[in-house]
């Protein structure tokens, strides 16, 4: 049998200011990261549970360089390479998300919306991540 921790996936995202990303997970995630508080008050490593295998992991964009190496530099802002969703229950929690995005310093980048494939919504971070928020 295979070991669980094996199987974990941990999406990192580099980050310019730790104590504002966090605030911004903190009340989109509806949650504390996990860890000791360090100097700044925020955990190291920056990390929020997502569920029982995956986590969302904020790393400052100098040490996210240092992780990947030099040879490839990270993406800077307004360039996206990454879009990550979340899975909503109904349209009310879609707009409901987009309201946290906003009161936790974040930005509204498509507004809610019915498309083709569902109600949908694009919302950033601090850091110009962008999410997408969906539900059929």
């Amino acid at each position: 049998m295979s070991d669980p921790a094996a199987q974990s996936i941990t999406v990192s995202l580099p980050i310019a200011d730790r104590p504002a990303s966090s605030a911004f997970y903190r009340t989109f995630l509806g949650q504390d990261p996990s860890g000791e508080p360090q100097d700044d008050g925020e955990p190291e490593p920056l990390q929020f549970v997502l569920n029982d295998g995956t986590r969302l992991m904020l790393i400052p964009t100098g040490g996210f360089a240092w992780v990947v190496g030099d040879d490839h530099p990270v993406a800077g802002p307004g360039q996206v390479e990454v879009l990550l969703s979340r899975a909503a229950a109904s349209e009310e929690e879609v707009r409901s998300w987009c309201l946290l995005a906003l009161s936790g310093g974040g930005r509204i980048v498509a507004e809610p919306n019915r498309q083709p494939w569902g109600y949908t919504a694009v919302v950033a971070d601090p850091d110009g991540h962008l999410w997408q928020l969906a539900t059929g």
